[in-house]
């Protein structure tokens, strides 16, 4: 990696504070599921704690979007983070005594997406303006890595934290977060904030047509919706786990783990590598191989080829990721990045959720193997028609 990347203070501090949110949000996780479940013993709650978190998420990110082109990006986040980290006292504060219930964790759930939807957009816009010039490929990849750590870590050792007792995940959480609002609030960058647009209908989803209006970025967030949604075999792992690979929980968590090894090895390449050639190119091929990894990983009966195989895909997921990031960000006019933003958010987090559930029901009409082998196949006709469809993204020579 870039040593002037890391000691430009804005990306550094940048860089703290979403690795701190995003390892704070992964220990949540892990605490909130099993918490509601020990209280309630209901496979139905444990699903409504994903739906009281998705839909703010949904149904703000457009407004988070015009929010973070209208107001101070670093203090948007600020907030965000030091709210959660305040909830998460809360919940702390109720476990430790003993009074907490489900409907109270339910309402810091809603509170977390609504924190999320905000924070998405805003600390999304945010990052180019904290990257030196010409170095936005790589500070996307430094800052992906970073968010790929936390989300091995976090979960980990919000398992091992809530052993100890209920109240210990959610009290490391409020630390992590609270300095993670601290490092974002004192971010020292140069963007005039001009709130002159008032906040109309067409202001609010001026992102959307933004994104029709460029045919580049349009292919871009649209070829990733499509590639996740039917490229989501990983919904499967415990299926060929169990039945498949014949291997017991241990198996099934070093396959969990397995892309984001991948993705970490490759962020690490990225981030001392820019891709400067062909970049539109490398991202259609980075789809290609990530279905071609993923027929393998659906064909295998070995745990250690899938293993290889789920690296490869994060691995190829995260060139995609970096090109797609680094080139709408630096396509998108600074006083739009947060409405275009949060269309690309919503559209990648929507994809992930849906690819499991199309890869689930795929599954239930014609088996594990079928459905994910039918998943890579589509990912890759995907990419080779967006290369036909659209031609300017595959012309795409540099990202910066």
């Amino acid at each position: 990696m870039s040593t002037s990347l890391i000691r430009h203070q804005p990306f550094l501090q940048y860089l703290l504070g979403r690795g701190f949110a995003e390892f704070s949000y992964q220990i949540a996780t892990v605490a909130v599921g099993w918490q509601v479940y020990a209280l309630t013993g209901s496979a139905f709650d444990l699903g409504m704690v994903g739906l009281a978190q998705f839909v703010p998420t949904v149904l703000l990110t457009f407004v988070a979007g015009h929010v973070a082109d209208r107001y101070d990006r670093r203090r948007i986040v600020m907030v965000c983070q030091i709210v959660d980290g305040s909830i998460a006292a809360f919940l702390a504060w109720g476990s430790f005594a003993g009074w907490l219930q489900v409907h109270e964790i339910f309402a810091a759930v809603v509170i977390f997406g609504t924190t999320i939807a905000f924070e998405g957009p805003a600390a999304g816009a945010l990052l180019p303006g904290v990257s030196p010039d010409g170095m936005l490929q790589k500070a996307t990849a430094l800052s992906t890595g970073v968010m790929q750590a936390a989300t091995i870590s976090g979960p980990a050792l919000g398992g091992v934290a809530y052993a100890v007792s209920p109240g210990v995940p959610y009290a490391v959480m409020a630390v992590f977060s609270v300095l993670a609002g601290m490092l974002s609030g004192t971010i020292k960058i140069d963007r005039r904030i001009t709130a002159s647009e008032r906040p109309t209908l067409g202001a609010l989803f001026a992102g959307v047509a933004f994104v029709r209006r460029n045919p580049a970025i349009l292919g871009t967030i649209s070829l990733d919706l499509f590639a996740v949604l039917l490229g989501g075999a990983t919904a499967l792992m415990p299926i060929y786990a169990s039945d498949i690979l014949h291997t017991g929980p241990w198996g099934l968590g070093v396959l969990r783990g397995a892309p984001a090894v991948g993705a970490l090895v490759m962020t690490g390449v990225l981030a001392r590598y820019a891709i400067n050639r062909r970049a539109g190119m490398r991202m259609f091929q980075a789809v290609i191989v990530f279905g071609v990894a993923t027929i393998v990983f659906a064909l295998s009966h070995s745990l250690w080829l899938s293993i290889g195989a789920l690296a490869v895909m994060g691995a190829a997921d995260t060139i995609s990721m970096v090109i797609r990031i680094s080139l709408v960000q630096s396509a998108t006019p600074d006083e739009m990045r947060g409405r275009v933003g949060a269309v690309n958010y919503l559209f990648v987090n929507t994809s992930y959720q849906l690819g499991e559930f199309e890869s689930g029901m795929t599954a239930a009409l014609f088996g594990a193997m079928p459905a994910a082998v039918l998943g890579g196949v589509g990912t890759i006709a995907v990419a080779l028609l967006w290369m036909k469809l659209f031609p300017t993204l595959r012309r795409v020579e540099r990202v910066e």
